[in-house]
């Protein structure tokens, strides 16, 4: 997945990669460096240590660790509301769940997936949306695959973002688990958040993902209009 998304850039000469976990690149002066940060798939509170490695810190230790999430956190919400751009790839909505600002910001928590792996899915483009520059690569036509779909838990609310793809529940394989009582299934959206531009797919479970040539488009696109280089109106509450 990370070797997918740095050659996109490569070769399209659209974004250079940088591929890191290291949290300094959060701190208010480095993450200036960057157009927008993308979480792919990320999991859980990503801006602390490990609860394993807090519980081995002295009272001293735990206490800088705490001061600096509290300022990684604040760092990458100014960063994004300043006018930068976010990406988030599939379970980056299972990640922060201790941090709404987090939540409203990225559209949504995740609450599980009914649709495994192993899913026979149809992806559709949003009605009214099939000419929006970041879904015009799929002509509006649905898309047939196995993939691991989401659903999504509140904050998530389709108002309040302008949905992409969307999930076609009756067309989809019949799984149980389902807990949205509307049937709303996003798969894909762009919002504003602040000044900045805030992208997000659920897709990218399957390797296929990564090779499938629209859904990369579909990344790309997302990508360079968060990083400002491609300009498309996204309308939301």
């Amino acid at each position: 997945t990370e070797v997918a998304l740095t050659e996109l850039g490569k070769k399209t000469g659209a974004f250079e990669a940088v591929v890191s976990d290291d949290l300094a690149n959060f701190e208010p002066d480095a993450i200036q460096q960057f157009d927008a940060i993308c979480f792919l798939s990320t999991t859980q509170d990503v801006l602390s240590p490990h609860p394993e490695v807090l519980k081995k810190m002295s009272d001293e230790e735990k206490k800088a660790a705490t001061e600096r999430t509290a300022r990684l956190r604040k760092s990458l919400m100014d960063f994004i509301e300043s006018g930068k751009g976010f990406v988030g790839i599939h379970a980056a909505t299972d990640t922060l769940y201790n941090m709404p600002e987090y939540g409203r910001m990225i559209g949504g928590y995740f609450n599980g997936h009914p649709w495994n792996a192993a899913t026979e899915v149809q992806i559709d483009v949003e009605k009214g949306a099939e000419k929006h520059p970041l879904v015009v690569m799929f002509d509006g036509q649905s898309m047939n695959f196995k993939e691991e779909i989401y659903q999504h838990k509140d904050p998530y609310d389709s108002r309040k973002q302008q949905i992409l793809l969307r999930l076609n529940v009756e067309k989809s394989a019949k799984v149980g688990g389902m807990k949205r009582t509307d049937g709303d299934y996003g798969v894909s959206w762009a919002r504003n958040h602040g000044k900045g531009r805030v992208f997000y797919c659920s897709l990218g479970h399957n390797h296929e993902m990564y090779w499938n040539a629209k859904i990369l488009s579909h990344f790309l696109a997302g990508i360079q209009w968060s990083i400002g280089d491609l300009q498309a109106k996204v309308e939301h509450q």
